[in-house]
């Protein structure tokens, strides 16, 4: 079966078709709830989910139970939906079990329960493996990631939900600099929902002064490294930050931020003062907007041209597959920290 994003899943679900199998693929814990929540309301009436929705864990080695409550009739309900948290795990097992499971999930999927939907949850998938290949044929892939403008739209069905409002630019701000990341955008609305009660809704300069703000420094002592070529201390804040719990996805997400905002300094003179660019920036903070200036003198339009390239195939990458974070992370801050191989990568694009 083919793909499809959060978006297209409900529009799948509304046309009332049962669905053998359905896979939430990635790790956006918002993300997840929100499309399990949708299928379990498509397909199960609330009175009936205690004995119609089913949970077990790929990592419990319960895959004979998991088939064999697929196949039972569900009690007082036209169909249920059985979650299997974890499904990923069943790729670590032994050659010989993981065989045996995958000969019987074909089997079943061979001629599935027209009652049942098997729900799978997994972070990740090895394309390269029958499990992953076996679900792309006979389940419906939702992977769990969503656009720009649909991130923004979140973001401000988000903040209604909390009883706040938030201005088209704002939720567009904050979609931004948090990579379209539905878990952590949640975490920051609530933030910024209690920081502008009694108003009438949250603004860009409210974003700024709590999510920005809280790593602005971060982010441009980050850019700062980069900028001027220092590689060895990038390494030595890349490995902190990676220390301090920061998501690559999350990193990379900051740095296109910043890059965006050094192409757009590169229009103002050298000199332009942080308080005086904030406006033409749409950076609120005068320290943050003035670190953007000097380092976008610091290098070419062609080299910020080529690091936001750089950013954004790494966003991909972060996004469509399973790289080891640190190796992935340090081949990406030698890019950017190389004039010869940004020019390059420049030419070639």
């Amino acid at each position: 079966m083919p793909e499809v994003s959060p978006e297209k899943l409900a529009e799948r679900l509304a046309r009332g078709k049962s669905i053998p199998g359905v896979v939430l693929l990635g790790e956006d814990s918002y993300l997840r709830e929100m499309c399990r929540n949708q299928i379990i309301d498509a397909f199960v009436p609330e009175g009936a989910r205690d004995w119609a929705v089913a949970r077990f864990s790929g990592r419990g080695g319960r895959w004979d139970e998991i088939l064999e409550r697929a196949q039972t009739v569900p009690m007082l309900a036209p169909r249920q939906v059985i979650i299997v948290d974890d499904a990923d795990s069943l790729e670590n097992l032994g050659d010989k079990a993981r065989d045996k499971i995958l000969e019987a999930l074909g089997n079943y999927f061979d001629s599935p329960a027209p009652f049942t939907i098997l729900l799978f949850e997994a972070a990740a998938l090895d394309g390269r493996q029958k499990f992953a290949k076996l679900l792309g044929e006979k389940a419906l892939i939702v992977r769990l990631t969503i656009g720009g403008e649909s991130a923004a739209a979140l973001a401000q069905h988000m903040a209604r939900s909390l009883g706040a409002e938030i201005s088209r630019e704002a939720a567009a701000l904050l979609a931004d600099i948090l990579n379209g990341q539905p878990a952590r955008m949640r975490i920051e609305i609530e933030k910024l929902a209690a920081y502008a009660h009694g108003r009438a809704q949250i603004t860009s300069a409210d974003i700024e002064a709590l999510v920005v703000a809280a790593r602005k420094n971060t982010v441009w002592q980050f850019t700062d490294m980069l900028a001027s070529r220092n590689r060895a201390a990038a390494f030595a804040f890349l490995d902190n930050l990676l220390r301090d719990g920061e998501q690559p996805i999350a990193i990379v997400g900051a740095l296109a931020w910043t890059y965006r905002k050094m192409i757009e300094a590169r229009a103002l003179p050298a000199h332009t003062r942080g308080f005086q660019a904030t406006r033409q920036l749409g950076i609120y903070d005068p320290v943050a907007a003035e670190a953007a200036i000097r380092n976008a003198h610091r290098v070419s339009k062609r080299e910020l041209l080529a690091g936001l390239t750089a950013l954004a195939e790494a966003d991909s990458s972060l996004k469509s597959s399973n790289p080891n974070p640190r190796a992935f992370m340090e081949f990406l801050i030698a890019r950017l920290a190389s004039p010869a191989v940004s020019s390059a990568s420049a030419s070639a694009h």
